[in-house]
């Protein structure tokens, strides 16, 4: 019964918290590298939903660095650190802008004026995905 206890003990598996937080603010600035990352993401988004492609979707959410100020904002919740938390924020904030302004451009440019499937499915949510949405994240 003790190994069984020791297994899933959430302790046994612990990092540092001081190493946690400074990999989490690191994360968070969106600057440089990371939004023409994004950028890019978005742009892969973009003609996945104009071809009806689920996969090149899914690769564009993976390759997408929006996860960083997600984290820190939840982790700075979770600390009750109101800085990190500003700073998480705003930076999810530019990610949001730079997301729409990238994502018009191309639709307002893309040849492809048809509304696919994909891209009508993501407009009228249902409760699968908001449970997914809620376990996911």
């Amino acid at each position: 019964m003790y190994k069984i206890l020791k297994f899933t003990d959430l302790h046994s598996g612990e990092e540092d918290k001081q190493k946690v937080l400074e990999n989490v603010k690191s994360n968070i600035s969106f600057r440089g590298s990371n939004l023409w990352i994004l950028a890019c993401a978005i742009v892969v988004a973009s003609i996945g939903l104009n071809v009806n492609s689920t996969a090149v979707i899914i690769g564009a959410m993976l390759i997408s660095p929006l996860m960083g100020p997600i984290i820190g904002a939840g982790f700075g919740l979770g600390m009750y650190d109101s800085e990190l938390v500003k700073k998480s924020l705003k930076n999810l904030i530019i990610a949001t802008i730079v997301s729409l302004v990238v994502s018009t451009t191309y639709f307002y440019l893309s040849p492809f004026k048809e509304t696919q499937s994909e891209l009508l499915a993501r407009t009228s949510p249902n409760i699968y995905d908001v449970l997914i949405a809620f376990f996911g994240g």
